[in-house]
């Protein structure tokens, strides 16, 4: 099969055109061509330019080394600012350019559409499917008096669900060798552990903050929680210094999340509830105990909050009774993505015709992909969770052994943290297309699950032959 890659293409041009002479007018081509640019082009489109460079440059990166993709997607959310139109962000242009380029690799290159073998892809799959079918759905006029959502709104809520599970299975086909995995979760923890250095800790000793770092939602909190300390309790090839400095790591997010940010609930509950899946996954007893005390104590620490935000809470409970109503005009395939939003004024909360959001992603997918949306995602949960229980002895020991307790903590934190908002599946006049910067590290990390499932399965195979 022909070589078709970018590269071999520049290499063969070279081959093929050793003449100095038109080495040399080419240089001068492109140096005529930026000239050119310089004095005619405006502001906007020598933007535009710059934006088309780094485009090619970063695609040829890729396409060299294609690990690195992935490690550029788990920290370009952290660390660069960039925030286009309605929340466009920089990570949501990386993956569905990652997400292309597998595409046409699969369909050019290898003549075929291959998917890992597991469980778990299936569910997300008709997950997928069912969000196509509802997003045409949602284009019926379900009540004649309601405006529906703007095409663009409803385009970037399916855009959310089509990118998730875009790097899902990136991640679960493309990773397949846990040196790889092993560097994209150590650049992870290592620019997070600067990220929570730089935004919270040095404030509080009264440094300078350092704006170089973006904020995170909740799921950047979970998987940091999640990773680090099953790395630094599991992972017995690591050196004793480097598990108390992933301990350190941990306490010191606690630290953010308790004393720094411990109204927002949505962020130290699913972190506690990663630690005490964690420990309970590795004994039931401990874990039994902890779930006592972690449930008093959070009972004792709410109760305050709670008090302080008696009519938020309340308000929530009235919007998922609104909710209920709403759905029930086509409960099986929902109604479309970010349609309900605008079916809301309709039915009035508290005596105010306003437009909200139910502030839950398990009823945002009620609604705008109906119980057959919800059943998939819910089974994928359990496909997910299935796995890494079967996987906590199939593992090999050290970094792999880890990651699966990680994984597991982090899944039961993700699906805790939907019942406390829309941090798993953004929805889109809520977090928005601006929080897949961090919900997207979910469902890295959730596909290197798989990935060490496909891993393990290659061993076993290796070892019967």
């Amino acid at each position: 099969m022909t070589d078709l890659s970018p590269m071999r293409l520049l290499h063969n041009f070279s081959i093929q055109y050793p003449q100095p002479w038109l080495r040399q007018l080419l240089v001068i081509g492109q140096l005529l061509f930026i000239a050119a640019l310089a004095f005619r082009a405006s502001q906007r489109q020598l933007t535009l330019i710059l934006f088309l460079l780094l485009g090619v440059g970063l695609i040829l990166t890729f396409l060299r080394w294609p690990s690195l993709r992935f490690i550029v997607t788990a920290v370009a959310g952290m660390v660069v600012p960039f925030t286009g139109p309605s929340g466009l962000n920089v990570t949501v242009i990386l993956v569905a350019l990652l997400i292309c380029l597998w595409l046409l690799d699969m369909l050019i290159r290898q003549g075929q559409m291959r998917l890992a073998t597991s469980r778990t892809v299936w569910p997300l799959l008709s997950f997928l499917i069912t969000a196509f079918i509802s997003f045409g759905v949602g284009q019926l006029d379900w009540l004649p008096f309601a405006l529906h959502a703007p095409l663009g709104a409803q385009i970037g809520g399916l855009l959310i669900i089509v990118l998730s599970v875009g790097i899902f299975l990136l991640v679960a086909n493309q990773v397949q060798d846990l040196s790889w995995l092993s560097k994209i979760t150590w650049v992870f923890l290592a620019v997070a552990a600067l990220s929570i250095m730089a935004r919270s800790i040095l404030p509080v000793l009264g440094l300078p903050r350092m704006e170089f770092f973006q904020p995170m939602g909740s799921v950047f909190y979970i998987w940091l929680v999640a990773i680090a300390f099953s790395q630094s309790a599991f992972n017995r090839d690591l050196r004793v210094g480097w598990r108390l400095a992933l301990g350190g790591l941990v306490l010191a997010a606690f630290y953010v999340l308790f004393f720094l940010k411990f109204a927002d609930k949505s962020g130290w509950i699913p972190s506690v509830v990663c630690i005490v899946a964690i420990i309970g996954s590795r004994s039931w007893r401990v874990g039994l105990v902890l779930i006592l005390i972690a449930a008093i104590t959070a009972l004792y620490l709410t109760t305050g909050v709670v008090n302080s935000e008696e009519y938020s809470y309340s308000t929530r409970f009235d919007a998922w009774s609104i909710m209920a109503q709403i759905i029930k005009i086509n409960p099986i395939l929902g109604l479309g993505f970010a349609n309900y939003y605008w079916y809301t004024p309709l039915f009035p909360i508290r005596g105010y015709a306003v437009s909200f959001n139910s502030h839950n992603n398990y009823v945002d997918i009620v609604a705008e992909t109906g119980v057959v949306g919800l059943a998939c995602l819910l089974l994928f949960f359990w496909q997910m969770g299935w796995l890494a229980w079967r996987l906590r002895g199939q593992a090999p020991t050290g970094f792999a052994h880890a990651y699966v307790y990680g994984a597991f903590g982090g899944l039961a934190g993700m699906v805790v943290a939907g019942v406390m908002g829309d941090w798993v599946l953004p929805f889109f006049y809520n977090i928005g297309l601006i929080g897949f910067r961090s919900s997207v590290l979910g469902w890295l990390f959730l596909g290197g699950l798989v990935s060490v499932e496909q891993i393990v399965l290659t061993q076993k195979s290796v070892a019967q032959k």
